[in-house]
């Protein structure tokens, strides 16, 4: 996919491919490239928090939606975050206490400076469940 990290933080995560091994039989990018990179970059998202709170524990997705807006015709981003205080609080507390939470991550997936796709994934962080992240 050639994908670039632009930015990865707690608070944002921006995700780069080009269009070019991207590219479907229209010459526009390929939806399946679209909703992956929207997946990694809210995976990327959660994975960071994770990580910055302490907790010991795997980030995988459990279920996720996109919207095509417009074809994409260039090089394409995938942005994420912050996820609000409240729900990132519940979303701790579950995994501190229930070894399991989940939480909701909204992304917007831009090209050319306009909208393209909307996604919103469900992630959950599993405490204890083996795996390079639990480490």
């Amino acid at each position: 996919m050639g994908v670039r990290v632009l930015e990865a933080g707690v608070h944002r995560v921006v995700l780069e491919a080009p269009l070019a091994p991207n590219r479907n039989h229209r010459s526009t990018a390929f939806g399946g490239s679209v909703a992956a990179l929207a997946t990694l970059a809210g995976w990327a998202l959660v994975h960071l928090g994770v990580r910055s709170e302490g907790l010991s524990a795997q980030t995988v997705i459990q279920r996720s939606s996109i919207r095509y807006d417009a074809p994409v015709h260039a090089a394409f981003r995938a942005s994420c975050g912050p996820v609000g205080e409240r729900e990132w609080d519940r979303f701790v507390r579950a995994v501190t206490k229930r070894g399991r939470g989940r939480v909701g991550v909204p992304v917007t997936v831009e090209s050319e400076g306009a909208a393209a796709a909307t996604f919103e994934g469900a992630y959950v962080a599993l405490r204890g469940a083996g795996g390079p992240e639990a480490g």
